[in-house]
C-alpha cells in the first residue's frame, strides 16, 4: 500500500517536472524554428501544459483502465473550475469584467455538451476520438483567424518558458526530460491508482475521478494560486477555460484511437450531469460580468468537497 501511494507521489512529481520540461522546449524550439509567438501561444503551449493529462489518459486506457482515462478528463474539468478558480478568488477577487473569454467558455460549453452526447453514444472508440479531434482542430483555426482578424499581437516574452536565445543543447535537453518523464510519470500514477483502487474496492473511474483528476491539475492549481497572491488572478480564467476544452476534445480524442472506452452508468447518470452545471456555474461571472468573489469562492471549493464525499462515501 505505501508502495503504490509512492508510485502515485513520484507519478505526480514527475509529470509535473516533465510537463513543465516539455513547455520550455516546444516553445523555445518554436520560436527558433521561426514560428510566430502567437501561433506557439494557441498551440504549442495549449497542447503541452495538458500533457500530463493526455499521457495519463493513454497509458490507462493502454492498461486496460478506461475509467482512470474517462475520470480523469471529467474530474479535471470538475476539479479546474471548483478547485482552480474557487481557492484563488479566496485569496485575491476575480475580476470577471476585465477578461473577455466569452467566445471561449461558449466554445468550452459546446465542447462540453458534444462530449456528453457522444458518451451516451458509446462505448468511446476511434470514430468518437475523431469527431472529438476535428472538434479540436476547428477550435484553434477559429482561434488563430479570430486573433490575426483582430490583429492581436503576441510576443515571445509572454510565452510561459520562453527564452529565444536558449542554447540548442538547452532545448534538446528540456524535450528529451519531457519526452522521457512524462511517459514515466504516467506510468507510476496509473499502476499505484489502480493497485490503490482495487486494495479499497473502489472503481477505477472513482479513482480517476478524484486522485488522479486533482493530481493531474496541480500545475493549473500552482499556477492560478501564485497568480493571485500576486493579485493576478484573474489570469486563471483563461486558462481553466482552454485546459477544459482540450481535456474534452483532445485527450479522449487521442485516447479513443488507443483502444475501447466503456463509459460507465454512473458517469452517465451524474458525473457528466456534475461537470455540465459545474460549467453552467460560470455564466453569471462571464456572460453576466459578475466578480468571482471570496464567498464564490468558498462556495465553490465546498462543492468540491461536496461532491468528493458523494463519490467515495
Amino acid at each position: 500500500m505505501l508502495m503504490d501511494i509512492g508510485y502515485v507521489v513520484a507519478g505526480l512529481i514527475l509529470l509535473v517536472l516533465a510537463g513543465d520540461a516539455l513547455v520550455r522546449g516546444a516553445v523555445n524550439l518554436s520560436l527558433r524554428l521561426g514560428i510566430p509567438p502567437l501561433i506557439v501561444g494557441l498551440t504549442v503551449v495549449a497542447f503541452g501544459t495538458s500533457a500530463p493529462e493526455l499521457l495519463v489518459s493513454v497509458k490507462a486506457v493502454m492498461d486496460n483502465a478506461p475509467g482512470i482515462a474517462l475520470g480523469n478528463v471529467v474530474g479535471s474539468n470538475i476539479a479546474n473550475i471548483l478547485l482552480v478558480l474557487g481557492i484563488p478568488a479566496i485569496i485575491s477577487t476575480i475580476h470577471s469584467s476585465d477578461l473577455g473569454v466569452t467566445r471561449g467558455f461558449i466554445t468550452m460549453l459546446a465542447s462540453a455538451a458534444l462530449f456528453i452526447a457522444l458518451c451516451f453514444l458509446g462505448p468511446i472508440t476511434w470514430w468518437h476520438g475523431l469527431i472529438l479531434l476535428a472538434g479540436l482542430a476547428l477550435m484553434i483555426f477559429d482561434n488563430i483567424r479570430t486573433a490575426r482578424s483582430a490583429r492581436i499581437a503576441a510576443k515571445a516574452d509572454d510565452l510561459e518558458g520562453a527564452d529565444p536565445s536558449a542554447p540548442w543543447w538547452k532545448i534538446i535537453a528540456f524535450l528529451v526530460v519531457g519526452l522521457i518523464g512524462l511517459p514515466l510519470g504516467a506510468n507510476y500514477l496509473v499502476e499505484g491508482a489502480a493497485s490503490i483502487a482495487r486494495v479499497f474496492g473502489i472503481s477505477e473511474t472513482v479513482i480517476g475521478l478524484t486522485l488522479v483528476a486533482i493530481g493531474t491539475s496541480l500545475p493549473e492549481l500552482a499556477t492560478s494560486i501564485i497568480a493571485a497572491f500576486k493579485k493576478q488572478a484573474d489570469v486563471a480564467m483563461g486558462n481553466v477555460i482552454g485546459s477544459n476544452v482540450f481535456n474534452l476534445l483532445g485527450i479522449i480524442g487521442v485516447a479513443g484511437f488507443v483502444g475501447e472506452i466503456p463509459v460507465p452508468d454512473q458517469m452517465l447518470h451524474y458525473d457528466l450531469w456534475v461537470m455540465a452545471a459545474v460549467s453552467l456555474l460560470l455564466v453569471p461571472f462571464i456572460l453576466m460580468r459578475h466578480h468571482i468573489t471570496r464567498t464564490v469562492g468558498i462556495v465553490f471549493v465546498a462543492a468540491y468537497a461536496a461532491y468528493t464525499l458523494s463519490l467515495v462515501v
